[in-house]
């Protein structure tokens, strides 16, 4: 919308050109890919082009690459083969995990996070000592609040020194970071389209060879048994135009990591003008050059998002997948940020189409809010 700045890419990023194109193509294609005739085997072609292209960016051969309707379907099939591929398998997850994580094993053990965000190594090796018997462990690539980058490689070698098997929810990190799943020690890896500029509703589950999936839909013997029902073409076909443009994306995370941190150093010193304590969280740790969480303690997340959309400026309290409820958040609170600055948290994710124009929208608003709450705290 002109005049506006969509500032959420961590809930989801427009969709490229490129992608558009690809999936307006694809519906021209009438055939069922399961098919035999002609026609199923110009749809099978779109989706096996698709599977080579996201098995690239991670760093997998396509046969590993199961497609989903998303990442939480891709999570949910994860967890439903850790918790019940083995009897008694322990399930082990981070406390700072997306809901369709936390939600799809809610008995698991929680691993608990430093204060700055990436996950305790020390607490998980203890934990998985604890007792004998098959494990499974997962722990995302990249908070997708505070955009800290998770030690996985670290992660995998513990899980697997104890005969864990690791999963991996790298949703918010595939094509912001570089993803190579053998090399990182990745037995079961989430990804989806629509963070990449694709196309809503499809993702992906990446497996290991050997490991046996439990699917989630039965009743079709598509995605090689691991997933029945008609797969989605169109979408599929978005997902790896997406995905082979996030390969080749260095330079743009370049772009995106100066625009971010130029954000991040103004407003911090708009708030020290206006003499409001404000605190930028998992700055201390590595993060993907997109994401900013801010708290800016006496002014709620909601007040903030709704000063900020008046303004023409999108940005959220966290994830997207809370049926638009903002609430404390749960990966602050782990990280043992306090409820009131917890409350006070918003997350600024930029993208592909975001410009300086858009940074200067955000900071101007949000310095006015700042000068507001500058104001309240000296009183009438």
């Amino acid at each position: 919308m002109p005049g506006t700045s969509y500032l959420d890419y961590n809930a989801t990023a427009p969709i490229l050109p490129a992608v558009r194109d690809a999936v307006m193509a694809a519906l021209e294609v009438a055939g069922n890919p399961s098919s035999v005739h002609g026609f199923g085997r110009r749809a099978r072609r779109l989706v096996e082009d698709a599977r080579a292209e996201v098995a690239a960016l991670a760093g997998v051969v396509p046969a590993r690459v199961v497609f989903t309707s998303g990442g939480t379907e891709a999570n949910t099939s994860a967890l439903s083969t850790g918790a019940s591929g083995r009897a008694g398998r322990r399930v082990l997850v981070s406390a700072i995990e997306h809901d369709s994580v936390l939600e799809t094993v809610p008995d698991a053990e929680r691993i608990p996070v430093l204060t700055d965000g990436t996950v305790d190594l020390a607490a998980l090796d203890r934990m998985l000592a604890r007792a004998d018997g098959p494990a499974l462990v997962s722990v995302m690539l990249v908070n997708n609040e505070t955009g800290v980058i998770q030690p996985v490689a670290e992660v995998s070698r513990l899980a697997h020194a104890h005969g864990a098997l690791f999963h991996c929810d790298a949703v918010q990190g595939a094509g912001r970071v570089g993803i190579d799943a053998d090399s990182l020690g990745i037995d079961l890896m989430t990804l989806s389209a629509h963070k990449l500029g694709g196309p809503h509703g499809v993702g992906a589950l990446v497996v290991r060879e050997g490991i046996p999936i439990a699917p989630v839909l039965r009743g079709g013997g598509q995605e090689q048994r691991r997933r029945a029902g008609t797969e989605n073409v169109a979408g599929i076909a978005g997902f790896g135009a997406a995905a082979r443009l996030a390969r080749n994306a260095a330079g743009e995370i370049d772009r995106i990591g100066r625009l971010r941190d130029g954000l991040e150093r103004r407003i911090a010193e708009a708030a020290e003008s206006s003499g409001v304590a404000v605190t930028i969280h998992g700055r201390a740790a590595p993060r993907v050059a997109n994401t900013a969480c801010v708290s800016m303690p006496g002014v709620s997340s909601e007040t903030q998002i709704m000063a900020l959309d008046l303004a023409g400026v999108a940005v959220s309290a966290g994830s997207a997948c809370s049926s638009g409820k903002v609430k404390p958040s749960h990966v602050l609170t782990a990280m043992g940020v306090d409820a009131g600055e917890a409350s006070s948290a918003i997350r600024v994710s930029l993208g592909w189409a975001t410009g300086p124009e858009d940074v200067d929208r955000f900071v101007d608003a949000w310095s006015t809010l700042c000068r507001r709450r500058a104001r309240a705290m000296v009183g009438p």
